[in-house]
């Protein structure tokens, strides 16, 4: 497949379906900030188009049109594509593993919550970069879908409980925005779990998204205890399930000699 520029997309409309939660909201967000790419299996008419950004991939088209070399740009990623991708998916790589995925939407009140002493919950602005960018490297994916910290604190769409010194302890940011439904994503510092930190931060984003007009969505493995309590308690309801598949590396072929 080839990337794309912005000015060579198709019109998307046949392809990605607008304004629905979960992973709708990818395409019109990499759509609305430029973060991500887009991928064709050629620039005129193309068959197959792939839109991915932070280690996700929406996928659609007609599979049988790709050779496995085809979808290499798409290695390392959750794939989020028709039944019908699965086979070229098997072809392509050294790996795939299916995963059980939620959809939530906002339907209810959260449940009240308390923060401790001397922690402030607020909206991250660009003068957090620097903390963000000294949070743990396993929590990079909070604002990998943003483009990288700086872009994540100038967003507007973050929010973090901070300590007297201005470390974020937890953030709830809106993930990918899209044209009706912002999905929501959460990271709590180990050391500060089980404080209800992340509901605190969820409230408030929520709060926010809503006042934009738009209704806060939640998207988590099905195997994920913890991200389906915290959704509950602050108001989300599952509207429903898909699955995404995770790939390797692609398949090493041997080429003939000429």
């Amino acid at each position: 497949m080839i990337e794309l520029a912005p000015r060579q997309l198709p019109s998307l409309s046949r392809w990605f379906p607008a304004g629905a939660p979960g992973p709708a909201t990818l395409g019109e967000h990499v759509l609305t900030t430029g973060v991500g790419h887009w991928w064709a299996d050629r620039a005129d008419q193309p068959r197959v188009v792939a839109v991915s950004c932070a280690g996700h991939v929406l996928l659609r088209g007609a599979p049988d049109t790709l050779a496995p070399e085809d979808l290499v740009p798409l290695a390392n990623s959750r794939i989020e594509a028709p039944a019908r991708f699965v086979p070229a998916l098997g072809t392509a790589f050294d790996r795939i593993t299916p995963w059980e995925r939620m959809v939530w939407t906002l339907q209810a009140e959260p449940q009240p919550c308390t923060v401790p002493r001397g922690v402030t919950v607020r909206r991250l602005e660009p003068a957090d970069t620097d903390t963000l960018f000294a949070l743990d490297p396993d929590a990079a994916w909070i604002h990998a879908s943003w483009g990288g910290p700086l872009g994540l604190a100038a967003s507007g769409h973050a929010w973090a409980a901070v300590d007297r010194g201005g470390q974020p302890l937890a953030i709830a940011c809106t993930y990918f925005r899209g044209i009706r439904y912002e999905d929501v994503a959460v990271f709590t510092a180990p050391d500060h779990r089980r404080h209800r930190l992340a509901l605190a931060c969820v409230r408030a984003l929520t709060a926010d998204i809503t006042a934009r007009g738009h209704t806060p969505s939640w998207n988590c493995s099905t195997l994920n205890r913890a991200s389906r309590l915290l959704a509950w308690t602050a108001g989300f309801r599952l509207v429903r399930e898909y699955v995404h598949h995770g790939v390797g590396n692609p398949v090493r072929r041997n080429r003939l000699a000429a």
